[in-house]
């Protein structure tokens, strides 16, 4: 049979409609509101089912509270004086199945000098403190996946904790800081950042057999890890480049320390958190002529992408997804904090990005065009449910259908 051109790309238009309607799954932005009283909230971490948030709020008091966000009901964790109301507390980590929260809260004891403790939370435990080695204060800013291993900060030094073996201090790099700020899903990788005998900050990634690691800079004089991969090969962060400019950061051993690069017209940037795969990276992008952060999704094959143009279809007029703070394991939930528009105030938010199929725009610049193509043709036969918008059409594999669509398509908007 004999085909016109404008019957065959009709063809090709009803075959590709056809499974996006099949496989096109909805997206959704959750502002995750405050605590009574206050004007203010951030979400640090999510479960891995994306059903639990942590994070901080303020109380009516304006002092910081560290809260478990779940089916809409944002619950205050108290502080490590009970719910007295001039002592802070923030949650800085969250386990795979939401049932332990970690972070940082004073007590009575503690409030006036500004030492806070490193705690961990569960429902039937309420708030431990994890106790110093022997210092003034102590923070937890990461735990592994079911809870056991703790991670954090002590009196300068950076600390792995474990119910028995307590904290233990992972040293330096031959200075006097170190902190850690992220462990794998065993607890058995810790990276964070550590100064080296110079005094200057270098991102690390310690294991038991190995000892610290420094995985160097960009070119300049600084560098921190904040995020690390299920099985610890992967680790991001920020460094600065050398003209001095913080840049975000994806390390791995084969091919070390990669500049994830800016938005648009920025300068500066930070990763925070990485899938479990170690693919996909989120954090923040600084725009320092406009003034503006913006929180970003980085992907091998789309590269940076501002949250806001991708999901702009979920914010309403003036709200703001200013930091991506958090990633769940498999990619589909980021948590962070933004501009509500309709309370006019500063908020965390839950963004649910389930595969919504699109006309084959790959990088969501408006244009499809070369870039689109050759992201879809490298990333050609992947399948999972953190493909992003390399899977036009959402069905979790990356194949002739989502070929199609951006040949269909090509140099729509260009």
């Amino acid at each position: 049979m004999c085909y016109t051109q404008s019957r065959f790309k009709a063809l090709i238009s009803a075959c590709v409609m056809s499974l996006i309607a099949t496989a096109g799954w909805s997206q959704s932005l959750t502002w995750l509101g405050t605590l009574s009283g206050g004007n203010q909230s951030y979400a640090s971490d999510v479960s891995a089912d994306g059903a639990l948030v942590v994070g901080w709020a303020d109380n009516g008091a304006g002092y910081g509270r560290a809260f478990r966000w779940q089916n809409g009901v944002m619950q205050n964790l108290g502080t490590l004086a009970g719910d007295l109301s001039y002592a802070s507390s923030y949650a800085f980590g969250v386990s795979a199945d939401g049932a332990v929260v970690v972070g940082e809260a004073e007590g009575e004891a503690e409030y006036g000098v500004g030492d806070g403790r490193a705690f961990r939370w569960t429902a039937s435990g309420g708030m431990q403190d994890l106790d110093t080695l022997g210092g003034g204060g102590s923070m937890a800013s990461g735990v592994s996946a079911d809870g056991a291993v703790v991670v954090g900060v002590v009196y300068r030094r950076a600390f792995r904790w474990t119910a028995l073996g307590g904290m233990q201090d992972l040293g330096t790099l031959g200075g006097y800081w170190s902190g850690a700020s992220g462990v794998s899903a065993d607890g058995a990788v810790v990276v964070g950042w550590a100064d080296n005998a110079a005094g200057q900050p270098r991102a690390f990634r310690w294991t038991a057999s190995g000892g610290m690691q420094d995985l160097g800079t960009l070119g300049g004089n600084r560098s921190g890890a904040s995020g690390v991969s299920a099985d610890g090969t992967v680790v991001v962060g920020g460094a600065r480049n050398a003209a001095g400019q913080p840049r975000a950061f994806r390390w791995t051993a084969s091919g070390g320390m990669q500049d994830l690069g800016t938005l648009p017209g920025s300068r500066e940037s930070g990763a925070y958190s990485v899938s479990a795969d170690g693919s996909v990276v989120v954090g923040w992008d600084y725009n320092a002529g406009q003034g503006q952060y913006r929180a970003f999704r980085w992907t091998a094959a789309g590269g940076m992408e501002d949250l806001n143009t991708t999901y702009a279809s979920l914010l309403t007029n003036g709200s703001v997804l200013i930091k991506a703070r958090a990633i769940s394991p498999d990619g589909r939930y980021i948590v962070g904090w933004g501009i509500n528009a309709a309370t006019e105030r500063l908020e965390a938010f839950l963004l649910d990005t389930r595969c919504t199929a699109h006309n084959g725009d790959v990088d969501a610049n408006g244009c499809v065009d070369d870039a689109d193509l050759l992201a879809v043709l490298f990333a050609f036969g992947n399948t999972g449910s953190n493909l992003v918008r390399v899977d036009v059409n959402c069905d979790g594999v990356v194949d002739d259908a989502d070929l199609l669509q951006v040949l269909f398509n090509f140099g729509s908007g260009c």
